[in-house]
């Protein structure tokens, strides 16, 4: 039983107490003390949430709120989320749980709950880690519907996980909403349960190859790790090469779990591309970046999705992160806001005060994740899944994320997607031309001269 729910019947069994010791009886034992109860299963901020089962007791100082919200709220939704706490996807695994609890902290402790018509209801996430497997992620998205009961799930890091975790949403005709599944194979099964708040994986690279064409590249290389996602980036960027006028002169595919990329690196620098175009997740960015520098690989531009608009990336690379170009879902200095984080700024600011680091635009399209899940259950007025699912189709808002209108398939179709460049250690955005803070700054110098 929650901490909450607890409170609600500490009355009664305190009086029953007493009217069985003036009765005579035995001294009754005390009521315990509410600090006492069960463990809640949300996860308070913190950085590193522990499955449910697991869960340590809400901090001391966050008691005063959940009391006054226990008193105010009558019931609790209950939300589920498999996400990457181990294995390859822990990083942004990290940024997505720290996502989701910024926006079940502001919930339940600031705007007062979920309002459904003249009721309202506080909030707890249930969470697993999936280890970055998609096997493990799809069998806790089962216990998390079948043993927990969760009421609506948030969803996993990456697509793949996605994939999985989305067809067992499916099956049981619970609604996932997630941020950070973007292959466009997730919204091709004709499923009606799975939302995505961000841009399509096949757009990532748009406005980075139309900066760079405009800049005038002539030529791309492009290298993609074979699974959905980058799949999905690598085909978008065949598409946008040839849309904007750049030969493409060579395509190359890699593993899962890559751990050495420089034969590949070897063979694009022979060919002498002006842009190259890599297409993973964080640790792929970093062996991009180690192989072109070790092996003397400096084309005009080199754009890789996942990692440069993560600051950690700048950390781990030092300077070689310079002039590197990197897709981004959101960026603080976007001019999107709303009425419930306010600016992108407003939401960079409340999540660096929370986490003692900046947001990545994972994190920040985590909340926008369970942002439109509450904002979809407060316009059905009703927790019902089939109100909640139309509302969720009927859904046209702008956040601090940006626009948010998901089509039939369940993608986010009102959302452009952004581009940043490193300069001088900042990660900065460069296009589309209306979003820019900075001018691009092409070409990218050769390693040798920098």
């Amino acid at each position: 039983m929650s901490y909450r729910k607890y409170l609600k019947f500490l009355p009664l069994f305190v009086v029953l107490m007493l009217g069985l010791a003036a009765c005579g009886g035995q001294t009754a034992e005390p009521a315990a003390p509410a600090e006492e109860a069960a463990p809640v299963e949300e996860a308070a901020p913190a950085e590193e949430a522990a499955p449910a089962e697991e869960a340590a007791p809400a901090e001391e100082e966050a008691m005063p709120a959940e009391e006054e919200m226990a008193a105010e709220c009558e019931d609790t939704i209950v939300l589920g989320a498999a996400v990457s706490e181990t294995g390859k996807y822990a990083r942004e695994g990290k940024d997505t749980r720290q996502g989701y609890n910024t926006w079940l902290d502001w919930v339940n402790n600031e705007y007062g709950g979920i309002q459904v018509g003249d009721k309202c209801y506080n909030v707890e996430i249930v969470y697993y880690d999936d280890e970055g497997d998609p096997d493990t992620a799809a069998n806790l998205v089962e216990r998390l519907i079948t043993d927990d009961e969760v009421d609506y799930l948030l969803g996993p890091y990456s697509s793949g996980l996605t994939m999985a975790t989305s067809a067992i949403a499916e099956k049981y005709g619970v609604i996932m909403v997630e941020g950070n599944g973007a292959s466009e194979s997730i919204f091709e099964r004709g499923f009606e349960n799975i939302f995505a708040v961000l841009t399509p994986a096949g757009n990532y690279t748009q406005s980075a190859l139309k900066a760079v064409s405009d800049q005038g590249a002539k030529s791309v290389v492009i290298a993609y790790e074979d699974t959905a996602f980058p799949s999905a980036v690598g085909a978008g960027a065949e598409k946008w090469a040839d849309e904007y006028g750049l030969e493409i002169l060579a395509v190359e595919t890699y593993p899962k779990d890559v751990a050495d990329v420089s034969a590949i690196m070897t063979k694009f620098r022979d060919l002498d591309p002006d842009v190259f175009v890599g297409g993973g997740h964080f640790n792929d960015a970093l062996l991009f970046v180690r192989a072109a520098e070790e092996l003397g690989f400096s084309p005009d531009a080199m754009i890789i999705t996942v990692g440069p608009s993560n600051p950690e990336f700048v950390s781990e690379v030092g300077e070689a992160a310079n002039y590197i170009i990197g897709p981004t879902q959101w960026e603080k200095s976007m001019a999107w806001e709303d009425d419930y984080f306010g600016t992108a700024a407003d939401f960079n600011d409340r999540y660096e005060a929370m986490w003692g680091e900046p947001p990545t635009y994972q994190a920040a399209e985590s909340t926008a994740t369970a942002l439109a899940l509450q904002l979809a259950i407060e316009a059905a007025g009703s927790t019902d899944m089939d109100a909640v699912r139309q509302a969720l189709y009927d859904l046209d808002v702008v956040t601090f994320y940006g626009p948010i209108n998901f089509d039939d398939t369940g993608k986010n179709v009102g959302k452009p997607m952004g581009a940043i460049q490193i300069q001088d250690g900042e990660i900065l955005v460069v296009a589309p031309e209306e979003a820019a803070v900075s001018d691009l700054q092409y070409p990218m110098p050769p390693w040798d001269e920098r």
